[in-house]
């Protein structure tokens, strides 16, 4: 299938949709605009995973209940990322500076 074959369950575009409650060329223009990157199948059929519904939804909501652009919400995905792996460093950090041996 794709790049991520440790989820289960993969939802074709008019399913997705149909749970997003969105039409899907919601879901074509969200990715024409690269928040969103499905996996494909064989046959070039997107395949969307529990969490790209997630990530979608969370841009229905910056884009209708807050009424940011496109633009907007590629910031502020890209900015959550960044936050996410800062985080991450930083709890290794912690991690190593907390050994008895202290860090490497």
């Amino acid at each position: 299938m794709a790049h991520r074959q440790d989820e289960a369950g993969y939802f074709v575009i008019s399913v997705a949709a149909r749970l997003l409650n969105v039409h899907p060329q919601t879901l074509r223009y969200y990715e024409r605009a690269g928040l969103i990157q499905p996996s494909r199948s064989r046959g070039n059929i997107r395949l969307y995973s529990a969490t790209d519904l997630q990530r979608a939804q969370y841009i229905k909501r910056l884009i209708e209940d807050l009424g940011v652009n496109l633009a907007g919400v590629d910031v502020i995905m890209r900015l959550m990322e960044r936050v996410k792996q800062l985080e991450q460093d930083n709890e290794g950090l912690r991690r190593a500076n907390s050994r008895p041996d202290g860090p490497s």
